[in-house]
């Protein structure tokens, strides 16, 4: 059981790496790095298509993820 909770707990981890890279950019150049965004303070827009697909993902493999380090940790005290 342990070899299989560590198992899914490296193919979460690869997977949410991926998912993070696959997101697209929000900066568009250099100085809205600099300014920390600040113009874009009141252009608040909710993310649609493949952005908020990639949000969920993520959100779901944080979440599973969380489930199993919890899982691993209270296996191995065992």
């Amino acid at each position: 059981m342990y070899n299989l909770l560590l198992t899914l707990i490296l193919v979460i981890s690869v997977l949410i790496i991926i998912a993070v890279m696959m997101q697209p950019s929000k900066t568009n150049d250099a100085m809205s790095s600099l300014t920390g965004g600040a113009d874009d303070l009141f252009a608040k827009q909710k993310p649609r298509g493949f952005e908020a697909f990639m949000q969920k993902v993520t959100v779901v493999l944080g979440i599973a993820f969380f489930i199993l380090a919890l899982a691993l940790a209270w296996y191995s005290s065992k």
